[in-house]
């Protein structure tokens, strides 16, 4: 017999004799107080009192086996289980299991139970290991020196995160770094993470973007029809004007059509107008150059304007979404539930030579309609000229409107845009960050300015590389006196955003996860249980994983990115884009595609002339060699040239996994530069194969002959 079962008899003893308690079965006995009581019980109530119930118990106590008790809750039966009261502090037993629920006095006389005890001592315990944790756990760092207009929502993320910020930068790393335009912000960065990729900005010129967008058009019309008509000016101006002087001889009575002139390099609305024929852009030309004239109009991109736009209020809007490229291999895309709806600040009217200069009814950027003398500040997320897209969304669904689809769509546009992207920013990156060099891990917010068509069909305007994060807008508090005042709707949004994408690169988080893990833990709901300590205070994710999520639905969009993996394998140097002569008579060495219809020397003549003609569409480079778009065009030709019969998209596919069997066969023969970029997932063997192959490659290359893109793959609305 156990010394703490001697010590409860003999307690017992006691209190039989002061008549408090009635016998209980030694073997009862036993089992009741040497059982623990688990977590899972309930607690009882605080205010538990135990008493006899005299009248009944001296009739029917001696001829029962087992006592029992009447509870002065009025809420317990007669056959409540046992209670008994052990130094003051009342146990109950549960009926049928032999477990006890042991009670304690407070000093004020109330009566707690073990149960709630227990989960206040747990309570206590967590807070205190919280507390210990967060002391315990190194700060994640952030270097702000660079953050320009995103400073005041990033220092407010930071904050909410409890993280440390160093706004004038330091000489140790820091684990993240806030960069306000480009990668090159802060130089000699050899650790940690930035929130730019290299290449970013470039690659969201208009001019690169209508190119990456274009290829993808050739291969795949039907998928990337969310872009509209383009052409690259001043080069294709005569392609350009061809059109559109045909379009209107074969159909004299239709409508005359308009188009938006997009400088290459600008921004925030700057140098755009509108033109409806192509002799427009003489006498609009930047500087009264024009087309023809002793100079040529900037590079720039004339794209067809959109005349059926969905009007809320009358007024045309588009939507601003904040999307996060969390890493390019793999590939991981976020794309933000909320967005900001940017509205125009006259009523929309169909466009006519009339009212095209009336730039506050066509052209929805919020630099431009600020000027505005009918703009709109409001502090509500569902009235002004600046709304949620969450409030557009709900107007739409109160008249009917499938906004799951449109949400759909707009997600599929978001991915399909990046996949477009990503190929040439893979160059970009190696270039800046050598494979097997020290260097920092990259992720950048991107802006995605959308126009919903009147059917409900996402239209892609452009892709900022920098889409403003202030949180104040300017306002004249008096005439002539401007300040800045706080922007509750820009707050909601770019705070979170910020805030959220700053939770995903935690560096702590992710030694400590992967990448599975870590989106079970923050994103899925209902595991905030999972969460650490400092995730409790927050709220839920506002940033949703499309890809890897979507994978199997996009995967076979990615053949521009198979290809670009063979044009990085065969670099050589590192640190260069460009290929040069020896690069790329290895590739076609190695992939086996000489033959005797196409000579090493006729190799030699196709990389120069394509060469060429593409650093004469690329004035500012400054680095001889073949560029990965100048690869793509030169593999396009060489699938034409073997696979003839087929369309483009198939001629592709067979040359791709004619080159990588080739590659993958001999081993380890040729050595190839490596790469932190593995190759793209293979395509999806089930994939639409039907359409027309374009016509922009030539299948009958000559020497002297120039291949020119067209717009005739652009596709039409």
């Amino acid at each position: 017999m156990s010394d703490h079962y001697v010590k409860v008899k003999v307690q017992l003893e006691q209190l039989k004799s002061t008549g408090e308690v009635e016998e209980v079965d030694a073997a009862e006995e036993e089992q009741v107080y040497t059982e623990t009581p688990p977590a899972s019980l309930s607690p009882v109530p605080t205010a538990l009192e135990v008493r006899r119930d005299t009248s009944k118990t001296l009739g029917t106590a001696r001829n029962r086996s087992k006592s029992r008790t009447k509870l002065g809750n009025p809420n317990i039966k007669p056959d409540a289980p046992v209670v008994s009261r052990l130094d003051n502090a009342p146990s109950l037993q549960i009926k049928g299991t032999g477990k006890v629920l042991q009670e304690k006095a407070e000093a004020n006389g109330n009566v707690v139970s073990s149960q709630t005890q227990q989960k206040d001592t747990k309570s206590a315990q967590s807070k205190e290991d919280a507390n210990k944790l967060a002391k315990k756990r190194k700060p994640v760092t952030v270097d702000t020196s660079k953050a320009k207009t995103s400073l005041e929502a990033l220092k407010l993320s930071i904050r909410q995160l409890k993280w440390k910020e160093f706004p004038a930068g330091r000489r140790a790393a820091c684990d993240i770094y806030w960069h306000g335009v480009s990668f090159h912000d802060n130089e000699n960065i050899v650790s940690g993470q930035v929130n730019k990729f290299p290449g970013m900005v470039e690659m969201l010129r208009k001019i690169n973007l209508s190119r990456a967008v274009r290829t993808m058009q050739e291969l795949f019309p039907e998928e990337y029809n969310f872009y509209p008509r383009s052409w690259i000016l001043p080069e294709e101006y005569q392609i350009f004007a061809t059109q559109i002087r045909l379009a209107k001889d074969c159909d004299p009575s239709s409508p005359r059509p308009t188009f938006i002139v997009k400088p290459d390099s600008g921004s925030q609305g700057d140098g755009i107008y509108l033109i409806r024929d192509p002799s427009d852009l003489r006498s609009m030309a930047a500087g009264g150059v024009g087309v023809g004239g002793s100079g040529a109009v900037r590079q720039a991109v004339v794209q067809e304007y959109m005349q059926r736009p969905l009007l809320i209020d009358k007024l045309k809007f588009d939507v601003r979404l904040y999307v996060l490229v969390r890493s390019l291999e793999p590939l991981e895309i976020y794309v933000a539930k909320e967005g900001l709806s940017r509205f125009c600040t006259e009523p929309y009217q169909e466009p006519s030579t009339k009212n095209l200069h009336r730039v506050f009814m066509h052209l929805t950027n919020y630099s431009l309609n600020v000027q505005s003398g009918n703009f709109v500040h409001s502090d509500s997320r569902s009235t002004g000229s600046k709304r949620t897209f969450s409030s557009v969304l709900c107007r739409l669904a109160a008249k009917g409107a499938d906004v799951k689809r449109v949400w759909s769509d707009i997600i599929a546009l978001v991915i399909k845009t990046v996949i477009a992207l990503v190929p040439e920013l893979k160059v970009f990156y190696q270039a800046d960050i050598p494979p097997g060099k020290p260097g920092p891990t990259c992720f950048q917010i991107l802006g995605f300015d959308i126009l919903l068509m009147k059917n409900l069909k996402p239209v892609l305007l452009e892709v900022n590389s920098n889409p403003s994060m202030r949180i104040e807008h300017e306002q004249e508090v008096a005439p002539g006196v401007f300040e800045y005042v706080p922007s509750p709707v820009d707050e909601e949004v770019k705070v979170g955003v910020i805030r959220d994408t700053l939770r995903l690169m935690d560096p702590l988080k992710k030694q400590h996860t992967t990448g599975a893990e870590q989106e079970e833990i923050l994103v899925e709901a209902g595991s905030v249980e999972k969460a650490g300590p400092e995730e409790l205070l927050l709220p839920s994710l506002c940033l949703k994983q499309v890809f890897p999520k979507y994978t199997k639905q996009f995967s076979y969009l990615r053949t521009v990115d198979r290809i670009a993996s063979l044009f990085l394998r065969f670099l050589g140097v590192k640190g260069t884009m460009r290929m040069g002569p020896t690069g790329f008579r290895t590739f076609i060495r190695n992939c086996k595609l000489s033959n005797s219809s196409l000579s090493m020397a006729s190799v030699d003549i196709l990389y120069i002339d394509i060469t060429r003609r593409w650093a004469g569409m690329l004035p500012d480079s400054r680095e001889a060699g073949m560029t990965l778009q100048a690869f793509v065009e030169a593999f396009f030709y060489l699938a034409g040239r073997r696979f003839k019969s087929l369309p483009l998209r198939e001629q592709v596919l067979s040359l791709l996994e004619q080159c990588e069997s080739a590659l993958q066969g001999q081993g380890q023969d040729e050595k190839p530069r490596p790469s932190k970029l593995s190759h793209a997932p293979a395509i999806n063997p089930t994939a639409q194969t039907n359409s027309p192959a374009p016509a922009r490659r030539s299948h009958d290359y000559r020497l002297h002959q120039t291949l020119r893109p067209t717009a005739k793959a652009n596709t039409e609305h």
